[in-house]
């Protein structure tokens, strides 16, 4: 059984034309081309302090395409803040009450909160962020 090698950032050429023997970047047409930048992209991606201005114009060139691909065909479900914030809650292994120690609130606030029976204000958003490392703006619904 042949298995497949795992790709390394290491091993990557350091100029464009070597990235491009790879995979020679173009716009993304099915579920296997997909796969394709998608697997470069992976093991890429988290190295762009290494990355020299070569490999950095072919990560974004990729990282591009994925993002076109996605635009047009898949459909990404609208996240309400209240679910990035359960989501946050549940992989931290916190609860209600730990939502109330983190805000400095009383614990029935902070499970009106859960229950969508109060909004989160502004100061609980940055709060919230600076403690989950996230975007603000996540925790703001959309529109």
């Amino acid at each position: 059984m042949k298995t497949k090698s795992k790709l390394l950032f290491a091993n990557f050429p350091a100029d464009y034309a070597g990235l491009c023997r790879i995979l020679p970047p173009r716009r993304i047409h099915d579920n296997a081309d997909y796969a394709n930048v998608s697997e470069i992209a992976d093991a890429m991606a988290g190295f762009e302090d290494r990355m020299n201005s070569d490999q950095h114009d072919y990560f974004d060139l990729l990282c591009g395409l994925l993002e076109e691909y996605d635009a047009t065909r898949v459909h990404w479900p609208k996240v309400t803040g209240l679910d990035l914030l359960a989501h946050c809650l549940e992989n931290h292994g916190l609860s209600a009450s730990d939502l109330a120690r983190i805000l400095k609130v009383d614990r029935t606030l902070a499970g009106k909160i859960l229950r969508s029976e109060r909004r989160l204000t502004v100061d609980h958003i940055r709060v919230l962020a600076k403690h989950f490392d996230c975007d603000p703006g996540r925790f703001v619904d959309p529109a």
